[in-house]
């Protein structure tokens, strides 16, 4: 990914199609489907698709109520067979390493689920893992021998400083006695929205015999990935974040190393093997389990009955991506106009961009603003209103978005971190920096309005 000091701003932002259509507001009401009045500066929570997708999805969807079961069961692996070799030339890497599962965190729970854990045995993760993940880390440790060891900080930092503290935490876990079986991190984290040294801690992991499971929600379409370069131990990325994909859908890679590891689906379903048993399928051998497919790929082909049809799509949407500039156009766009949109926020509420020093956990498509709002001001709100000081990070978070919807028609997501607020901006093809200026005024009043202490008076949402 060039660096955004390479790119010419002017040309960056001043993109358009193919066919001529300026990304940004253009764009949005040419292929989008969002309603008039509503401004989506969140992306990157659930994606969206443009309309071209989504007419895909429900011809696949009617070709399944039309005929279902010959749909189902011999037309639908065929269909998904080629979306695994669309996305695994994208990802350079074998489509028998690349099977599809709902998303990212049932790729991390698929992981965690199949390991054999003993006494000793620990998993290691950081402290800005996505909040499912961790949980199903404490799952797996209140089910099984494993421990874990988390990893504490608060952004920023430095990646040297991240890289050299997974290093000592596991050697730390081994002069213990112990040993750090897998590591769990991510490509970009949730929130805040910062870019990790993924690819020094994989190499790490190999260097100390860690296997390596990467959190990619957050990767392709994004961040360019080369798995065979990468070569983690595992890895799963959602695509209907920022693919262009219907939620949901997600890649999951596992290398034919590892794929014996990954005995079961999540839920077990039709292609799982059970030791000293035989428990027949209902589904035809030759279109589930096809000899020149690896166990692997068969095992998640059909995974119970849901709607797949998101899986489908994965070749309509590198198609309109193509059509509108390609992978390299849309991640420089994306990326750049993140950036210019962060430092507009942070000069509109006179706060800062996290990053570090050495610029790297910008170098995505996501920028992260701090919010101007007292961290002192609203403790002494919540003391006055009978609520607990240390509650209001959350209060106030839970505050700003459901305002942020019902009296503005936009969203940004919001985190408390390290002692301040946050707001994450989402750079997309459809936004261009008129829609970020007005949501650095938008951002600006309500937190006006949240430092006045509007938001201890709102009764809890019932949503």
């Amino acid at each position: 990914m060039p660096s955004l000091s390479s790119l010419s701003l002017g040309s960056s932002l001043e993109v358009k199609t193919k066919d001529g259509v300026k990304f940004g507001k253009e764009l949005r009401e040419k292929e989008f489907l969002f309603d008039k009045g509503y401004l989506n500066l969140n992306h990157g929570s659930f994606g969206t698709y443009p309309r071209t997708v989504r007419d895909t999805m429900r011809s696949f969807q009617d070709a399944a109520e039309a005929r279902p079961d010959k749909f189902i069961r011999y037309q639908y692996p065929e269909l998904v067979d080629e979306s695994r070799e669309a996305v695994a030339k994208l990802l350079n890497t074998p489509s028998s390493t690349v099977v599809f599962v709902p998303n990212a965190t049932t790729g991390i729970n698929t992981v965690l689920r199949n390991l054999t854990f003993e006494s000793g045995d620990h998993i290691l993760y950081f402290a800005t893992i996505y909040g499912a993940c961790e949980k199903t880390v404490a799952y797996i440790t209140e089910t099984t021998p494993a421990s874990s060891v988390k990893i504490e900080y608060s952004y920023p930092v430095e990646d040297d400083w991240l890289v050299s503290e997974f290093k000592s935490k596991v050697k730390e876990v081994e002069a213990k006695g112990g040993k750090v079986k897998v590591a769990i991190f991510d490509t970009i984290v949730s929130m805040p929205g910062v870019r990790v040294p993924f690819e020094r801690l994989i190499t790490a992991c190999k260097e100390l015999g860690v296997l390596s499971c990467v959190d990619g929600a957050h990767g392709v379409g994004h961040i360019e990935l080369d798995l065979t370069k990468l070569d983690p131990d595992f890895f799963v990325s959602n695509c209907h974040k920022w693919l262009h994909v219907p939620r949901g859908c997600a890649v999951f890679h596992v290398p034919v190393r590892n794929q014996h590891l990954m005995r079961s689906t999540l839920p077990t379903s039709h292609g799982f093997e059970p030791r000293g048993s035989q428990v027949a399928s209902p589904f035809p051998k030759s279109a589930f389990v096809d000899a020149g497919k690896s166990k692997y790929v068969g095992n998640f082909e059909f995974v119970g009955t849901i709607d797949n049809t998101p899986y489908l799509c994965v070749p309509a949407a590198l198609e309109w991506r193509e059509s509108i500039g390609g992978e390299e156009v849309i991640r420089n766009y994306c990326s750049t106009l993140a950036q210019e949109a962060g430092k507009h926020f942070a000069s509109v509420l006179g706060t800062d961009v996290l990053d570090n020093s050495t610029k790297t956990l910008s170098l995505c498509c996501m920028s992260t603003v701090r919010l101007p709002i007292s961290v002192a001001k609203a403790q002494d709100v919540a003391a006055q209103n009978g609520l607990e000081k240390d509650e209001v990070g959350g209060l106030v978070r839970d505050w700003l978005s459901r305002t942020l919807l019902d009296d503005y028609g936009t969203f940004i997501q919001t985190v408390f971190h390290g002692g301040s607020w946050w707001g994450r901006l989402s750079g997309q093809v459809y936004l261009d920096m008129s829609d970020f200026e007005l949501g650095a005024e938008t951002l600006k009043t309500i937190c006006e309005r949240a430092e006045a202490g509007e938001w201890a008076a709102a009764k809890p949402s019932k949503l």
